[in-house]
Order: C-alpha cells, then structure tokens, then sequence
C-alpha cells in the first residue's frame, strides 16, 4: 500500500522533528540566544547604561519588556495628558536596537489629550517591567 502524503506535510513533520532541538533556556533567549546576539549580563549592562543617555522608548533607548504580553502591559498602563490610555494605531517590527535584537515600533493616538501621536520603540526580548513612562505620558504602576 502506498502513502501520499499532503503538500507541506513533509515540512511539518521536519519542524516537529526540529522543535526538540532548541535546548536554550528562557533567559538565554531573553538575552538574545535564540533572537540576536547573545551578550553576556557585563555587556547587557553596559549597553543599557549607554542607551541611557537617549529617551526612553526611541529607537537609541528602547523600552524593555518581556515579550508580547509585556509589551502590550506596557502601553495598557500608559496614559495621555487627559488620563486615557493611548489607542494602538499601528504595530511592526523594525531594525536590530542596541541591545542586539529586532525592534517592535508602536505608532499611538491620544483621542482628547496630548501628545496626539507617538512612535514607541520596544525591545521584547528582556524579562524587565519598566516602571516609568516615554516622554509625553505618565504610567499607572504594573
């Protein structure tokens, strides 16, 4: 008896194959592991005291969150000028950030208050909940 199988069948019994090889734990992949370059916690540090310097949330001084649950935690507890949470305009990923990994850019609206846009640059790859807010908005605490 022969079997057929169906097109991409064979590439989804690969990937299966495959996923128990990725070994990296989830503080490695958080440190680029997996995702970018892997900097050690001496260089991860230097690199964040130099990003420092830029605004938070630019492209030179992303925010730092913990993947996409944390990067949506993030905006959630960002508030414009009249108390209201920014609106989501647009969401995509960008080039490589300082730390060594791709950029998401978060494009926000404030309906009443001000700034009555912004871009966000995050960094998704870290297990960090940053506590204070990008320039023009104000935070409620995680």
């Amino acid at each position: 008896m022969r079997t057929f199988l169906f097109p991409g069948a064979v590439l989804i019994l690969a990937s299966l194959g495959l996923a128990g090889c990725a070994t990296a734990s989830r503080d490695e992949a958080l440190t680029g592991g997996l995702f970018g370059p892997a900097y050690g916690p001496a260089e991860m540090e230097k690199r964040i005291a130099a990003a420092a310097a830029q605004p938070l949330g630019s492209e030179a001084n992303p925010v730092r969150a913990a993947m996409p649950p944390g990067e949506r935690a993030y905006i959630a507890r960002l508030r414009c000028s009249d108390g209201q949470a920014p609106e989501i305009v647009t969401r995509g990923s960008t080039g490589t950030g300082p730390f060594g990994n791709i950029l998401d850019l978060y494009h926000l609206r404030c309906a009443a208050g001000t700034p009555a846009t912004a871009e966000i640059y995050i960094d998704m790859y870290h297990d960090h909940v940053e506590t204070r807010a990008v320039p023009g908005f104000t935070i409620v605490a995680p």
